[in-house]
């Protein structure tokens, strides 16, 4: 098995996150650092990461969280800001699936599947999530069509996306299969509107629903064969 699949299944880190630690010589296999992301593994190996044995994960978990604003979603940050894996008991091992800013709230899908969470994450799936956005002043009629088509966050054009207004207090719908860093808040800053509030509320058909902010849930079985079903559409 290759070392950064081996990695995931341990609960460690996601493939991609696997493949750094590999760059930055903190994996050893029979206690000789390796570099060599094409590496196997095989059974009789010792692998250790940060110089700790590591061994498949026996159970997975998954959840969905409401994380508050507040809150970074990586395990560890230089400024010392709260992370939601403090949400977890430590022994679980549990990471988020992708990201959702410091300064947003909403679902955040958390396991210790790390394939899964490879595969959910792989560009090629863009699985669509529904946000709920207040702004300070709303989108005349064309920009919410250029909002639509797709605009320029930075040398980057967004795909076609769904705008709906839900209030006259410029709160806004909206549902992307992107996930570039920051591009919803980006969007609207290209027609000098400002996010005052992001809330993701559905990831598919996976939705926070009354879940209470700060709380998470264990998915149900048909929750998680949802997930691993769409992780395998090619």
């Amino acid at each position: 098995m290759r070392i950064n699949k081996y990695i995931a299944l341990c609960g460690v880190a996601s493939r991609r996150k696997a493949e750094e630690l590999i760059l930055e010589g903190k994996v050893s296999i029979d206690n000789k650092i390796i570099k060599d992301l094409a590496i196997q593994v095989q059974d009789n190996n010792i692998v250790k990461v940060n110089n700790k044995v590591i061994r498949p994960v026996e159970s997975y978990k998954y959840f969905i969280l409401n994380k508050p604003v507040g809150y970074i979603s990586t395990a560890k940050d230089q400024f010392g800001r709260k992370s939601v894996i403090d949400f977890f008991d430590s022994n679980d091992r549990i990471y988020p699936v992708g990201r959702l800013d410091y300064d947003s709230r909403g679902l955040l899908l958390m396991t210790n599947d790390g394939d899964l969470t490879y595969k959910l994450t792989h560009p090629k799936h863009n699985i669509y999530k529904k946000y709920e956005v207040k702004v300070d002043k709303p989108l005349n009629e064309s920009e919410t069509k250029e909002f639509m088509s797709g605009v320029d966050i930075g040398g980057y054009i967004t795909a076609p996306c769904r705008l709906k207004r839900l209030s006259f207090q410029a709160l806004y719908e909206v549902i992307i299969g992107e996930g570039k860093n920051r591009q919803i808040r980006k969007m609207f800053s290209y027609f000098g509107k400002k996010v005052i509030d992001l809330n993701r509320v559905a990831i598919g058909e996976l939705e926070l629903s009354t879940l209470k902010e700060g709380s998470y849930r264990a998915l149900t079985e048909k929750e998680i064969n949802y997930l691993k079903k769409i992780a395998e559409i090619k």
